[in-house]
């Protein structure tokens, strides 16, 4: 084998092995693995050709060019603290904190330069629009619709960025010092005012309670009395029919059973009481007994 020969093969084999590479490259250059957690923008002569999902992906080599790697995870803004004032012209300082993902990575890279500092601003001018709305009160006691308006303007707002808005979060509500001690002011008499309505409320509910134990006492006093009348009145009854169906003996039967009972209740005292009896009483006792030994 002459010299020329063995240049010719090696030349030969260079040209292989070149034509090799070269295959090895365009492969390489054609062939894009995306990451599960990001997107690839690709870019053919400088504008944008394709966006490139997870997995394997072909391309153009050396005609596409991979120009941004996009991350797609959830993102945090830092705590961000802003001034507002709210509708009754109360000073607040209000902490935010905001969470977003990219889902067009095309809208994000080309319509905006820093997205972190631009969804910041945005929610800073949103959260002193919506606090100015509310009285300081409102922003106390009603921060869950606060925060939905909040994270219902700050979509709407960035919605030509590619982006979704996941949550948007209010961490503190803070007020400077001479507006809470006013507040503490305002709760202390607020406490004393409940505390005095609530014993007025004791001390009329007990005034009522007496009244109905009054009126419960003149009620039961009048049964009593309407009964007593009633029983008494019955008695008559029975005396009056008595007189009617037996005549004036009847009558004279009661009046001696009382002049008896009369009697025995004075037998039944002490001995210390002393009597005055007109001239005709013995005569009329006698009957009276004389009738009760009869009537027996």
């Amino acid at each position: 084998m002459t010299e020329d020969d063995i240049i010719g093969l090696i030349s030969g084999n260079i040209l292989y092995l070149l034509g090799a590479v070269l295959l090895v490259v365009i492969v390489l250059k054609g062939v894009r693995i995306v990451p599960q957690a990001e997107k690839y923008v690709v870019e053919r002569f400088g504008r944008l050709h394709a966006v490139l999902g997870p997995g394997i992906n072909f391309v153009v080599p050396f005609l596409d060019v991979v120009k941004h790697r996009i991350s797609i995870l959830e993102r945090q803004l830092p705590t961000a603290s802003q001034d507002a004032i709210t509708k009754d012209n109360v000073l607040v300082q209000v902490e935010t904190s905001v969470f977003y993902r990219i889902l067009e990575p095309e809208k994000t890279v080309y319509r905006i330069r820093d997205v972190d500092a631009a969804i910041a601003t945005t929610v800073a001018g949103i959260v002193r629009a919506e606090i100015g709305k509310m009285d300081l009160d409102e922003v106390q006691s009603n921060r869950a619709q606060l925060i939905s308006s909040i994270q219902t303007s700050v979509e709407d707002a960035v919605d030509n960025w590619g982006i979704e808005v996941t949550r948007a979060e209010i961490l503190d509500v803070n007020l400077d010092q001479a507006t809470r001690e006013a507040m503490l002011q305002q709760l202390n008499a607020e406490r004393a005012r409940r505390a005095q309505v609530t014993e007025a409320e004791g001390s009329k509910r007990a005034v009522e309670l007496a009244a109905d134990a009054e009126l419960y006492a003149a009620e039961q006093k009048a049964k009593a009395r309407r009964i007593q009348a009633e029983a008494e009145a019955y008695a008559t009854q029975v005396v009056a029919r008595a007189i009617a169906e037996h005549g004036i003996e009847a009558a004279q039967y009661q009046v001696a059973l009382k002049q008896v009972e009369a009697l025995n209740a004075l037998g039944n005292g002490e001995g210390k009481q002393t009597i005055v009896l007109p001239a005709n009483a013995i005569e009329a006792f006698g009957d009276a007994f004389s009738m009760l030994r009869g009537a027996r």
